[in-house]
């Protein structure tokens, strides 16, 4: 599932833990709850790529709470999709779906509400319609034998749902109106 968050990595280092924008500023002290749940992770070294949501208590995200900075202290949390690096070793080179298991194996020994591991799922048609079931955003589909590659992703697919888009109508526009004035100024 594709949640409507910002993008991040947690990095861990022993006892020491950072929260990072994709711009690489630091979220740590802004959520105390997940850098704890991620000091109790059993490993030494971890780098995880995640989304951080604001979540309802049914796990739901709301991005607005999140952007405003209204989320109480309970609904920010981490949804973990891939591990990038585990206790020294570089595992960006290695098969999604086996970074994917690691990822579940490490999350599955010290179980949270505010880090939540992803799943995958075969149907991406079915996961697209109970995304619209919930009003999701939507879905991302990556290659399961892919290596991590960073920057550029030509090889995700990212397909938002109608009921996201019928609700973000505007925010929906502007996303449109930036793409295409990107492509004009590449001479695409």
């Amino acid at each position: 599932m594709k949640f409507d968050g910002f993008r991040a990595q947690l990095h861990k280092i022993s006892a020491r833990v950072k929260l990072l924008s994709k711009n690489g500023n630091d979220f740590t002290q802004h959520y105390p709850m997940i850098a704890a749940a991620a000091k109790a992770l059993s490993a030494r070294e971890a780098i995880i790529d995640a989304e951080l949501v604001a979540c309802s208590n049914s796990g739901l995200p709301n991005f607005y709470r999140l952007l405003s900075g209204k989320a109480e202290p309970y609904e920010p949390c981490l949804w973990a999709f891939d591990l990038l690096h585990l206790n020294g070793r570089d595992l960006r080179d290695r098969r999604l779906m086996e970074r994917k298991g690691r990822l579940l194996a490490l999350l599955d020994r010290a179980p949270s509400q505010a880090i939540r591991p992803t799943k995958g799922f075969i149907d991406p048609l079915r996961l697209l319609a109970e995304c619209e079931k919930r009003k999701l955003e939507g879905i991302v589909s990556k290659r399961i034998d892919a290596p991590y590659c960073s920057g550029d992703r030509t090889d995700w697919i990212k397909v938002k749902s109608q009921s996201w888009r019928e609700a973000n109508k505007g925010r929906w526009r502007l996303f449109e109106k930036s793409r295409r004035t990107a492509r004009s100024s590449n001479g695409s």
